[in-house]
């Protein structure tokens, strides 16, 4: 699909996540107790999204990742979100995929301080993608799972190819990339890239 002229030279802004898990209200129960609540430490940007108070570790077939932050609200199915360098600590072999597409993804034990719990799916790494309201993405000439390019300047200047777009009602327009693709690029929090 060829770029349409209306959103080319779009200055849109830049936020980067490490790696975090998104879990089920029963998963949560399970590692919290049960009726467990998440509190919430920072609001994010996205619709009701907070990074909780609470931390779990991970634990693969090599290796652990310790003081991993749970991402509220509670979803309908438990996501774990790492970065490609994690793959190799823990010994998984995750594919990049959009936030949701859990199938044929490998699984990952999570333990809290009361308890722990036995995925047999959810690792996966993030999809870079472009968060973006109905009104906006019409006003602007994007389509839901539109493929767009991102250029990012200064001295590590590259361009960011395959950013899914993503249009629900709430969201706020931001590009979410993890925080090696955003080292890659010399890009700090907020930082703004142009599509191209």
């Amino acid at each position: 699909m060829k770029n349409n002229k209306k959103f080319n030279g779009l200055k849109v802004q830049i936020e980067y996540s490490n790696r975090h898990v998104h879990l089920s209200k029963e998963v949560i129960e399970k590692l919290f107790g049960p009726g467990y609540s998440l509190n919430s430490e920072k609001k994010l940007s996205q619709c009701d999204d907070f990074a909780a108070q609470e931390t779990v570790t991970l634990i693969g077939p090599k290796g652990k990742l310790e003081n991993v932050r749970i991402i509220g609200p509670a979803r309908d199915k438990t996501q774990i979100e790492i970065l490609k360098s994690d793959t190799f600590i823990l010994g998984i072999d995750a594919p990049i995929k959009l936030s949701g597409n859990l199938d044929n993804t490998p699984g990952i034990k999570i333990v809290s301080d009361l308890n722990e719990v036995s995925l047999e799916e959810g690792v996966i790494i993030a999809k870079r993608h472009l968060h973006i309201s109905p009104d906006e993405a019409q006003k602007n000439g994007f389509k839901n799972e539109q493929k767009i390019k991102l250029e990012i300047k200064g001295e590590r200047a590259l361009i960011f190819d395959k950013i899914i777009v993503r249009v629900k009602e709430g969201f706020q327009t931001m590009i979410h990339i993890d925080i090696e693709e955003a080292n890659a690029a010399g890009i700090k929090q907020n930082d703004k890239g142009t599509i191209i």
